[in-house]
């Protein structure tokens, strides 16, 4: 939920949306009831993911900070 809260603070979903993706996520009980999702809410998250760069940050290594032992 934190990141459509945060697609909704940048102007990327309007309420509506959020609201609509928001109930749809709280009422599916599994990943698989997630992705039963209507197209319309999937375009706009996907609209939103894109400007974010999610797919970018998903696909990069990861980067591990160097502890001093």
């Amino acid at each position: 939920m934190k990141t459509i809260d945060e697609m909704l603070h940048l102007d990327l979903l309007t309420s509506d949306q959020h609201a609509q993706i928001g109930a749809w996520i709280a009422q599916a009980g599994s990943p698989d009831e997630i992705l039963k999702m209507p197209a319309t809410l999937w375009q706009a998250l996907e609209r939103a993911s894109e400007v974010m760069g999610i797919d970018q940050d998903l696909a990069r290594d990861p980067q591990f900070d160097e502890v001093d032992a």
